[in-house]
């Protein structure tokens, strides 16, 4: 109606001397000419498509399967503008078409029905033609299956229009997908950084809490110190948390956590992990400080997972840890000796392949290689578990 309205001002302004409003025949050209301005405001605004998205899954009575392709979305490309812009044509059409004959149709249709019994609307002054007998009400009731043909119709026209036009483009599945392989994405890495940080904290304070329990009576000295490792280990799992929390806040508006750990604090993990119970043997690269920031943290991430592993799956054993800074790439070994039942059972596989009985630990190392374009093996052989990473140094994500 609105268009309908502004096209009755502009056509006497291009056409002088006509009244679309008094004009049968004006009155259609006006329609006519509010169609293009309804796909103009279509091709302009690109939430008219989701408006209209809302409207046709309320009123045109589509299964669920279709409704769930229509774009919620604005028409962010041309192409999705120009798509909205011939459903919002045929909508107005539709509506138009309709409301006109609604308007007009059924009073003239009870005139007609009561043409044979009401004496007064037979005279020819009242516009009606001379219809005899039952003529008059037969026609009645054609306009009032006209009006209802015609809006059973453009129901349906344009309830095969809606998924066609209104449904997502090639370039909206595309954009969806995006956004949902990067929310995908963020959440795999919240929950690696979730499972090395707190993960590795938990198996420290589960040992040594152990530890501090069956000597408690016998040697209270080492059990302060056990609980001692606890608290220090429960407090750096609390900043670990803080900086997992931060990435949720990377994006948001709030200030973000402490830095992520790098190569550069391994010394104090090392310390931690050794409180727990583990004889590591370390040998680092003196170059290891200098490395790009991004390398630097998921290898501190890595060498986390790897002690983890062994504090969960060994217990206090000794450990040997390497740390080689090659010309174009960082090599991370970890060695731990095998608990009895598992030493006999030799095994080879990519880090990334889940053993029977394992948690998430070896597949989220393998990730974080893989991120970087590296890779990482787990090998069990000769009571012996091997643990190898190779980082490129020129990494990015």
């Amino acid at each position: 109606m609105p268009y309908f309205l502004l096209a009755t001002v502009l056509v006497p302004l291009f056409v002088p001397g006509v009244n679309p409003f008094s004009d049968f025949l004006w009155q259609f050209a006006a329609f006519g000419a509010a169609l293009p301005l309804g796909a103009l405001s279509a091709l302009l605004f690109p939430v008219l498509r989701t408006l209209e998205s809302t409207a046709a899954r309320s009123l045109c009575g589509l299964p669920p399967a279709v409704t769930a392709e229509l774009a919620e979305e604005p028409a962010d490309s041309w192409a999705a503008r120009r798509r909205t812009a011939l459903w919002f044509v045929a909508h107005l059409a539709a509506g138009g078409i309709v409301s006109g004959l609604t308007l007009s149709a059924p009073p003239a249709a009870v005139v007609l029905i009561l043409l044979p019994v009401a004496d007064p609307l037979r005279h020819e002054e009242q516009g009606w033609p001379e219809l005899a007998g039952v003529l008059g009400p037969l026609t009645g009731l054609g306009l009032l299956a006209l009006v209802a043909g015609a809006t059973w119709a453009g129901g349906r026209l344009l309830a095969r229009l809606a998924p066609v036009l209104l449904g997502r483009t090639p370039a909206d599945r595309l954009a969806a997908a995006e956004r949902r392989a990067a929310d995908l994405a963020s959440r795999n890495r919240l929950a690696r950084e979730l499972h090395d940080s707190v993960g590795h904290a938990l198996s420290a304070v589960t040992l040594q809490a152990g530890a501090a329990r069956r000597v408690l009576d016998a040697d209270p000295g080492f059990a302060r110190q056990a609980l001692l490792a606890i608290e220090e280990t429960t407090r750096s799992a609390v900043a670990e948390l803080d900086t997992v929390l931060g990435i949720l806040r990377e994006d948001g508006d709030g200030p973000a956590g402490a830095p992520a750990p790098a190569l550069d604090t391994l010394d104090a993990l090392l310390d931690r992990t050794r409180a727990a119970g583990l004889r590591i043997d370390a040998d680092v690269d003196d170059g290891c400080g200098r490395l790009p920031t991004l390398v630097s943290r998921e290898a501190y991430r890595i060498v986390q997972e790897g002690l983890s592993n062994a504090l969960r799956h060994a217990g206090a054993v000794p450990v040997r840890l390497r740390i080689a800074l090659d010309a174009d790439e960082l090599r991370i070994t970890v060695e731990n000796p095998m608990r009895r039942e598992t030493a006999d059972t030799p095994s080879d596989t990519a880090a990334g392949t889940p053993r029977p009985g394992g948690g998430r630990g070896l597949p989220g190392i393998a990730e974080r290689a893989r991120l970087l374009g590296g890779e990482a093996r787990a090998a069990g052989r000769d009571g012996v578990w091997r643990l190898a990473v190779r980082l490129p140094l020129g990494a990015s994500r």
